[in-house]
C-alpha cells in the first residue's frame, strides 16, 4: 500500500513540471520577434526600401480620402481612385453626398464592390458630418468612431494620413499578413494585431510603419507568393512560406 501510494504522489507532481517547462518555451518563442534590436532593424529596412511611402488614395482633403477608405474595403486603391475621378466632382462636398440619389450613388461606385452598403455608408457618414461635426471631419479617433462607415482602420487611415495624427497603426489584409510573417504578432484579429504593434513600434513612427508594410505588401511580400529574393528583409524574416 505504502508503494503505491508514493508512487501516485509523484504524478501529480511531474505533470506541472513539463506544463511550466512548456509555458517557458512559449513566453520565449513568443517575445522572441518582437526583440528591440530587431524590430529596429525592419524599421531600418523598410526605411531603406520606401523612405517615401504613403496613402495611395487620391484625395484633396479630410473628406475625400475618408470617402475613398470607405470604398476602399474589399477593393484595390487602384479601382477606387477611377471611381473617384468623376465622383467628387459630382459630389464635392458632404452635402452633395447627403442629398445624393441612394440608387444614382450605386450605380456610379458599383465597381468597387458592395456598393449598396457603401452607399449608406457613404450618405450616412456625410450626415454626421453635417449634423454633429460642423461639416469638418473630426481629428480625434473617439469621435471618428461614430460615423457611419468608419472603423479604426478608417480613422487610422484619416487620422494619419490627413491630419498627421497618430492614434493607432492602420491593419489591412497587407499588414495582417507581414506582421505575422515578421513574427512581430501571433495574432490574426485585427485589434489585437493592432495592439501588440503599438507596443513594439515607436509611436512616432505608426504612421509611416502603415504605409510602408501597406506598400510592401503590395510590391514584394504578396499573399500568394511572395518575393523573397527582392525582399531586403528576408534575412531577418521568420516566415515559414518563403519562396527562397
Amino acid at each position: 500500500m505504502n508503494k503505491k501510494k508514493k508512487a501516485t504522489d509523484r504524478k501529480p507532481s511531474a505533470k506541472p513540471a513539463r506544463s511550466v517547462k512548456r509555458d517557458a518555451t512559449k513566453k520565449t518563442a513568443a517575445v522572441g520577434g518582437t526583440d528591440p534590436k530587431r524590430v529596429a532593424a525592419i524599421l531600418a529596412k523598410l526605411d531603406e526600401a520606401y523612405p517615401a511611402a504613403s496613402c495611395e488614395l487620391k484625395h484633396e482633403n479630410a473628406f475625400q480620402l475618408l470617402i475613398s477608405t470607405i470604398l476602399s474595403a474589399q477593393c484595390t486603391d487602384v479601382r477606387v481612385n477611377q471611381v473617384a475621378q468623376t465622383l467628387y466632382t459630382k459630389y464635392p462636398t458632404p452635402e452633395a453626398f447627403a442629398d445624393a440619389n441612394p440608387s444614382e450613388l450605386e450605380q456610379e461606385i458599383r465597381p468597387t464592390g458592395f456598393f449598396r452598403n457603401k452607399t449608406k455608408s457613404i450618405m450616412g457618414a456625410s450626415k454626421a458630418i453635417i449634423e454633429r461635426f460642423g461639416g469638418q471631419v473630426p481629428r480625434t479617433m473617439e469621435e471618428l468612431l461614430t460615423v457611419p462607415g468608419a472603423a479604426r482602420k478608417t480613422a487610422n487611415v484619416v487620422l494619419g494620413t490627413a491630419y498627421g495624427i497618430a492614434s493607432g497603426i492602420v491593419v489591412d489584409t497587407h499588414v495582417i499578413r507581414i506582421s505575422n510573417r515578421l513574427d512581430l504578432t501571433r495574432n490574426e484579429d485585427p485589434k489585437k494585431i493592432e495592439q501588440d504593434l503599438m507596443k513594439v513600434i515607436p509611436k512616432e513612427r505608426w504612421i509611416l510603419f502603415s504605409h510602408q508594410i501597406i506598400w510592401h505588401g503590395r510590391r514584394v511580400c504578396k499573399a500568394r507568393k511572395p518575393q523573397c529574393v527582392e525582399c531586403n528583409l528576408e534575412k531577418i524574416c521568420y516566415s515559414k512560406d518563403k519562396t527562397v
